[in-house]
């Protein structure tokens, strides 16, 4: 467990693992307080297994989500200060959206 908690992955199999473009992670790195890839003696980078994860959740929430750049890094930091208990803006809202039905049904028996 040790082993793979410690992993170090390089770029492109980080870009490999995740379906994002080389590039793509070297910019999200610039924009993204949350991705930031330790570096070797050589000035390599590297990454670990969280940083993979936000990789992850950083393709979830800009590319399925719609989210900006800015956008994703607020809803990590809500994430960060909230330790995790946080859903999507999507699924929050597709939350509200039934609960506001079934209210409304509610009140229609009331009546």
């Amino acid at each position: 467990m040790t082993e793979i908690a410690n992993r170090r992955y390089s770029i492109s199999e980080v870009s490999e693992l995740t379906g994002v473009a080389v590039h793509v992670l070297r910019q999200w790195e610039k924009q993204s307080q949350h991705l930031r890839p330790k570096r070797d003696r050589n000035n390599r980078r590297y990454y670990l297994p969280a940083d993979i994860e936000t990789v992850r959740m950083l393709k979830h929430l800009r590319w399925q989500e719609g989210m900006t750049g800015e956008g994703a890094d607020r809803f990590l930091s809500r994430k960060k200060r909230t330790g995790g208990d946080i859903r999507s803006p999507r699924r929050a809202q597709t939350l509200v959206d039934k609960i506001e039905t079934e209210a409304r049904a509610i009140l229609r028996l009331l009546r």
